[in-house]
């Protein structure tokens, strides 16, 4: 039995359009809902539009708050300003996951955008089986009624752990990119990096710095020998929305780009660091078997294996289709227009969030306007 959407005899609050997270997408949202006359549903609880953002973040930045120490300004691949808020000059030395929080919060405060935190969205569900009824948004802090969401939650809390035989046997430490603070505390260990993306070559360098390691993948890694120019980001941009819009659910960023040739990626070919290691094929307590059989001893695996879209608060919704994906059209569901996916699918990019959240508002105004009396219009 499906429970209610929210508690008998308790009234949710109430806001035109609720955007779910407050990382790049969703404050891109949050800024073209006020450019389109959206009022704060915190302080105009009875307006005719209105809006409101949770974030579960404790305070501004998104999951750029919890990269890792040793991701500088140099190193990470590319910030995208956040709509009419010009970025100020940044020093390449200085940790990502102080300086883009920064910026993030400073917005924030220029444009007064209506976000509580931290607020975690637990589950998003139809208030009654009747079409053109509410959607309701449940969380840690109460509920609250809406006519349509602009869901920006990312991926950073929904690590890919894959499953191994063993896994749980093991008894050294098991820990994910997501955990990964800096290379000091592996200082004399052996260390598994697995994975085939950026973060993986970028850590397999710096851990290899300071232990011993060993890089496993599931393929043999395919790395850019040429510039990636405009043309092959629209190519790959291609390919992701096709995936999408086919319902199918899209893969790692690597796996549409190839890797390129970073700085840390040739520091680590130079110092003969890239040697992949086909995947194991069990882990024991102390150490991985080799698929030759052979024993490889470890005191540590780093999954370096990625992330997907954190959207199973939306599982009540039924959206997802038999491949396990959900298929949009731009960012709207296909079958739902108050329901949009933004920093999903093409728009994970930093350049495509600040379009999506446009892309989301105006389509969401069409679908309101459409929805009015004729005599209304």
């Amino acid at each position: 039995m499906t429970p209610p959407a929210h508690p008998p005899g308790t009234r949710p609050r109430t806001a035109t359009v609720v955007v779910i997270g407050g990382g790049q997408s969703g404050l891109s949202a949050g800024y073209h809902l006020q450019r389109r006359n959206f009022l704060s549903a915190l302080e105009h609880p009875d307006a005719d539009q209105n809006f409101v953002v949770l974030d579960a973040g404790e305070a501004a930045g998104g999951a750029w708050r919890h990269r890792w120490e040793s991701l500088r300004m140099a190193t990470v691949n590319g910030i995208f300003g956040l709509p009419g808020f010009s970025q100020p000059p940044v020093d390449p030395d200085e940790p990502s996951r102080e300086a883009v929080p920064r910026y993030f919060g400073a917005f924030e405060e220029a444009t007064e955008l209506p976000i509580l935190r931290p607020v975690t969205v637990t589950a998003v569900r139809y208030d009654s089986p009747h079409p053109g009824g509410d959607l309701v948004v449940e969380t840690d802090q109460g509920s609250w009624a809406t006519r349509a969401i602009i869901n920006a939650t990312g991926t950073w809390t929904n690590p890919v752990l894959p499953h191994y035989p063993g896994r749980e046997t093991f008894t050294g430490t098991q820990l994910h990119t997501q955990d990964y603070a800096s290379a000091e505390r592996f200082a004399g260990l052996r260390v598994a990096v697995v994975g085939g993306g950026i973060s993986a070559i970028q850590q397999l360098e710096e851990i290899s710095r300071v232990a011993t390691t060993f890089w496993y993948t599931r393929r043999e890694p395919v790395f850019r020998d040429d510039e990636f120019d405009a043309d092959a980001g629209r190519e790959v941009v291609a390919k992701v929305t096709a995936d999408v819009e086919a319902g199918r659910p899209s893969g790692s960023v690597v796996s549409y780009t190839g890797l390129p040739w970073t700085s840390y990626a040739l520091a680590a070919q130079q110092r003969g660091v890239l040697q992949r290691r086909p995947m194991f094929t069990a882990i024991e307590p102390r150490g991985l078997r080799e698929p030759d059989g052979t024993f490889t001893p470890v005191d540590v695996i780093l999954w370096a294996t990625g992330f997907k879209p954190a959207v199973s608060h939306l599982d009540p919704l039924g959206l997802r289709n038999e491949f396990g994906g959900i298929q949009v059209r731009g960012t709207q569901v296909v079958g739902e227009p108050r329901v949009h996916l933004v920093g999903f699918g093409p728009s994970q990019s930093t350049v495509g969030a600040n379009r999506a959240g446009r892309e989301a508002v105006s389509a969401l105004v069409r679908h309101f306007r459409a929805q009015e009396p004729a005599t209304a219009r």
